[in-house]
Parts: structure tokens; sequence; C-alpha cells
């Protein structure tokens, strides 16, 4: 398998990624009786694919991801947005459901845009940043150092774009009250995949 394959696999599987999340995780479950969108479980995967590869191939190729992510969502959106609108068939008895489903507010389409490219974009930032610091060495630190933050800005973006003042219970103390333990999973999660970004780079060196 040459590098340049797997490369393109690692793009087409971050992409797929930040299209489930955003199709998927309106979906909420619990984790130890707290609240959670099932989007938790795809989001550190996410983030390890750009750690993997900034650490192979560099900061440069690792920004065209985020920029092959922000297409792939905008356009996702559009299409989501013109779907729901059409009219259905006399024959498909669904449409009702599949508005709920999939028409999500422009509101949130918007926080997710605006956090995916800022959590991102810091977390390539501070993988090269920490990675001239600590001269190529200690790839688990770099890996949380950058992800436990990045994380938070995801977290705290997307949460006060998407229900800031939605109704006067979404205060400033309501938000951060769903923002934290929502944040404290996403970083036991990127802990937990440190493992798997040495296994993830040294797949695409060989």
């Amino acid at each position: 398998m040459k590098k340049d394959f797997k490369l393109h696999l690692l793009l087409g599987l971050f992409c797929g990624l930040l299209v489930g999340m955003n199709l998927l995780g309106g979906k909420i479950t619990s984790l130890f009786g707290i609240s959670v969108s099932v989007a938790i479980f795809m989001a550190p995967l996410a983030f390890l694919i750009t750690d993997i590869v900034e650490e192979v191939y560099g900061r440069k190729v690792t920004q065209s991801f985020v920029w092959a992510g922000m297409a792939t969502i905008i356009i996702m959106f559009l299409y989501t947005a013109l779907f729901v609108i059409l009219e259905p068939h006399a024959r498909y008895s669904f449409n009702e459901e599949y508005k709920i489903i999939f028409g999500a507010s422009l509101r949130m389409m918007i926080a997710s845009v605006i956090a995916f490219f800022l959590a991102q974009t810091h977390d390539i930032w501070a993988f090269n940043f920490w990675k001239e610091k600590t001269k190529g060495r200690f790839l688990w630190l770099r890996n949380n150092l950058s992800t436990v933050v990045s994380q938070f800005i995801d977290s705290t973006v997307f949460m006060f774009i998407a229900f800031y003042a939605l109704t006067p219970k979404f205060t400033m103390a309501f938000i951060f009250s769903l923002i934290i333990p929502y944040y404290l999973f996403k970083v036991l999660f990127a802990v937990l995949d440190t493992p798997f970004v040495y296994l993830g780079v040294k797949w695409l060196r060989k």
C-alpha cells in the first residue's frame, strides 16, 4: 500500500467522519448518567487523523485536510437544506420524519462549521508548535496537548453559537454546565487514543 494511497484513504475517512458527526450527532445518549451527543465517539478520531498526518507530512498537508473538510461540510449542509425544503412525491410518506431528522437549524450549521475550523486550525498550529519545542520527541505529549485545547475550543464555540440565549434558560452559566462534562469525555477519549497515534504514524510512514 503506497503512502499517497494511505494519505487519500485518511482524507476520505476524515471527511466521512465530519459528515457523520453532523448528520448523526443529533441523537443524545447517556454516558455515566451524563447526556452527550453520539458525535462524541467520532470527533476524537477526526483529531487523531490530523495528528497522524501532521506528524508524517507536516502542517501544510494537514491544513489541506481542514479545507477539504470545510468544503465537505458546507456542501453537505447546502444539499441538506435543499432536500428538506423540496416537495416530496405523493408516494413518499415520511417527509415529516425526514424534516425532523435532517432539518437542522441554520444556526447549528453555522456553529458546526465555525467550531470545526477554529478547533482544527488550532490543533494543527499547536501540534506543530510543540513539535518544534520538543524537537520532534514526545509524540504522546504533543498529541494530547494540542487535542485537549482544541477540543475545548470546539465544544465551547459550538455550544455558544448554537444555543446561547436560545431561550432564557440558556445563560452563560448553563451553557458551561453543558460544556464541561462533554469536554471531559472528549479529553478522556483523547488520552485513550494515544497508542493509536503511534500505530497510525508507523503505518503511514511504512
